[in-house]
């Protein structure tokens, strides 16, 4: 049992990932290849330029099996390949398999409305998502999982598979001929091509599984989120989600998505859109002389930081930030805003101020999605790489008044892909085998009770009335400048 490998395809919206898990949930080797920019060819736009997502895929299956291969372990032993591939994309797909235009990326606003054909789609076949073309990619099948259709798509999400409504699939602009086959999660998508496996080096006829769309492979990443445990999910997009056993109908503060265990849901309340972009966002523009000063010390620029900050009082001393960079979009005048500056304030005001944006924005939708499912916050586990601060996770902790974890993989979504292989191929009996093998926690972080008092106040006295008292403001703003 010791000597098989799964190996995890996890691409998010800034890098494509191959990971090899052994089955007690340590990484054996990695590749990863970080992904192009987004390119905005026209406001409101964004699109993966070229093919990048396949091409930087590529890159990294060659770094994982160099490194692989240098330890000098057997090939053979690795068993299934899970596939993740972000969600909430659009692709349309030729007849053989390739692109007819870029993938389209989540924050696009095409993706807000169905399917319209544009000229620029050139011999389009197939409309699907970017785990459907991924899958092509590396099985010739055209195929795709079930749980990665969000949005204008008609799937049914009780049953698992397409509608049967002839509505649906009008509202959606789409007929059954024009998009592909779906399996559930943990089922196998196809085997890997002979071309590919002769490429990198790896078994033939080596299956290719089904997971979810990304958010809830790393529910299943991250281990149990039943009883009130809340998911973290610190990306470009930073999401918050629990999970359930029942299919919720008319939810008015979440939406019910399908998990990476079939017939289970995910409940994923409103988030923060480029969360964790804003802080690289704030390095990158006001941080150059932190990064002097961190090159001088060693470390990283983002630690030089953090250590700053956790100098700086519970509040930024009346410093709050409104996280609104990419706007909704129900409400596109929206802007981000930090307010409340007075002589005191400093960078390390400013980057703390961050992270207690995202955190209070975070608790305020949580509790309206909990007390909808009647279900208090008991813990949070906190996932992606933002995890890594010790400060972070300490204010996420404060905010929201209970233990916050972190494992040992960060990453969630790679582990929830090892998982959903390796229940396809049988290597565990269970996923809740597969969640005691291969889910390590690290660290727990409990609340401060003072700040935490602090926090509430300032939340319910002055946070969650920022976004009201700014909208007409905005409104104006927005007519005027975009």
């Amino acid at each position: 049992m010791s000597d098989q490998y799964l190996m995890s395809v996890d691409v998010g919206t800034q890098s494509a990932k191959v990971i090899i898990f052994d089955l007690k949930g340590n990484i054996i080797c990695q590749g990863v290849k970080k992904l192009r920019n987004i390119q905005v060819p026209a406001p409101l736009l964004a699109i993966h330029p070229d093919d990048d997502i396949w091409d930087s895929l590529q890159i990294a299956f060659t770094r994982v099996m160099a490194e692989f291969n240098a330890l000098k372990l057997d090939v053979n032993a690795i068993k299934a390949i899970g596939l993740c591939i972000i969600r909430c994309c659009r692709t349309v797909v030729k007849a053989n398999g390739e692109l007819a235009y870029p993938v389209i990326g989540w924050m696009d606003k095409r993706l807000n409305k169905p399917y319209q054909y544009s000229d620029e789609f050139k011999d389009v076949r197939y409309v699907s998502t970017s785990s459907g073309y991924i899958t092509h990619r590396l099985t010739g099948e055209f195929k795709d999982t079930c749980a990665n259709y969000i949005g204008w798509w008609p799937m049914d999400d009780q049953t698992l598979g397409w509608s049967i409504d002839p509505k649906r699939w009008q509202d959606c602009n789409l007929t059954r001929d024009m998009v592909m086959d779906v399996v559930k999660p943990g089922e196998i998508l196809g085997y890997l091509t002979d071309e590919l496996t002769q490429r990198y080096g790896l078994p033939k006829k080596l299956p290719v599984i089904a997971t979810a769309h990304d958010k809830a492979v790393e529910a299943l990443g991250a281990g149990s989120l039943d009883n009130g445990t809340i998911l973290i999910s610190l990306g470009t997009y930073i999401a918050a989600l629990t999970q359930g056993k029942e299919y919720v109908t008319n939810s008015v503060n979440f939406w019910p998505f399908q998990a990476s265990i079939p017939h289970r849901y995910i409940y994923e309340c409103w988030g923060v859109r480029l969360g964790m972009w804003t802080i690289s966002w704030f390095r990158d523009q006001f941080g150059q002389a932190a990064i002097a000063e961190a090159e001088d010390k060693n470390i990283q620029v983002e630690e030089l930081l953090s250590r700053e900050a956790e100098n700086v009082p519970a509040g930024s001393e009346g410093l709050f930030t409104i996280h609104d960079w990419a706007a909704p979009p129900h409400a596109e005048f929206r802007k981000g805003a930090m307010i409340g500056f007075d002589s005191r304030h400093t960078r390390a005001h400013m980057f703390r101020s961050l992270l207690e944006g995202i955190a209070f924005t975070l608790k305020n939708h949580v509790d309206k999605m909990n007390q909808e499912l009647n279900i208090p916050t008991r813990e949070l586990v906190v996932s992606g790489g933002g995890a890594n601060s010790d400060l972070f996770m300490q204010i996420l902790s404060d905010i929201f008044g209970v233990p916050a974890k972190r494992n040992v993989m960060r990453g969630s979504a790679a582990v929830g892909c090892a998982i959903n292989a390796g229940m396809a191929i049988g290597v565990f009996d269970s996923y809740e085998q597969a969640i005691e093998q291969m889910v390590n926690v690290q660290n727990i972080f409990t609340p401060n009770p003072v700040n935490h008092d602090f926090y509430n106040q300032l939340n319910s006295q002055v946070y969650q009335y920022g976004q009201s008292h700014l909208d007409p403001l905005l409104k104006n703003l927005s007519s005027l400048v975009d």
